[in-house]
């Protein structure tokens, strides 16, 4: 069920409108929409799993819950920094196609918000941590639908105005509707 829900009935990009600019910037070809969706993946599950840790056994206890939103931007500035080095040493042909996108994952608020949404909700460790990989699939499936569908796009002929940037806003909001299709599929508490 929160699977479901996480993926399709409260996708982070198509429902929460979070993460709107790496749907946006890296979604032209497949392979880069592909490399993003993994390196979110990787971050959002993480991130979430040292945030529920840090809050729960640093901040909260010792009364600084005021700052766990730095905190925990800190901690997935450190990640991203970590999937940097390491793609730039083990996959240069990746590293080189997200270029700009991947140190923007550091200020995507789909990977801050799954943090703060399981600070705020109060969950337990597993169930944090699954929320936010489920979060993290949903988002690589919606950039992935999208980045096939701005593939197709490229070989179409649209009237100017549209050309561009203003095609792939359609398209989106298109997408972004289809979602909400599955509404009343999964009742989630968040």
């Amino acid at each position: 069920m929160l699977l479901v829900g996480a993926v399709l009935v409260n996708n982070f990009v198509l429902n929460r409108f979070l993460g709107c600019c790496p749907f946006l910037g890296v979604s032209k070809k497949m392979d880069t929409a592909l490399g993003m969706s993994g390196a979110v993946v990787f971050v959002m599950t993480i991130a979430a799993a040292v945030t529920w840790c840090l809050d729960h056994w640093l901040l909260s206890p010792n009364g600084l819950g005021y700052i766990h939103t730095l905190a925990f931007i800190l901690v997935i500035a450190s990640l991203v920094q970590f999937i940097d080095i390491a793609m730039k040493r083990f996959l240069p042909p990746l590293h080189a196609a997200l270029g700009i996108f991947l140190p923007l994952i550091t200020t995507n608020c789909a990977v801050l918000g799954a943090a703060e949404i399981n600070c705020k909700q109060g969950t337990g460790f597993f169930e944090s941590v699954f929320f936010s990989f489920a979060a993290a699939i949903g988002f690589g499936f919606a950039l992935v639908l999208f980045s096939g569908m701005r593939e197709k796009l490229a070989h179409a002929d649209p009237p100017r105005c549209f050309r561009g940037i203003a095609i792939a806003l359609v398209t989106g909001g298109l997408l972004s509707l289809a979602f909400m299709g599955f509404s009343g599929l999964v009742k989630l508490p968040y």
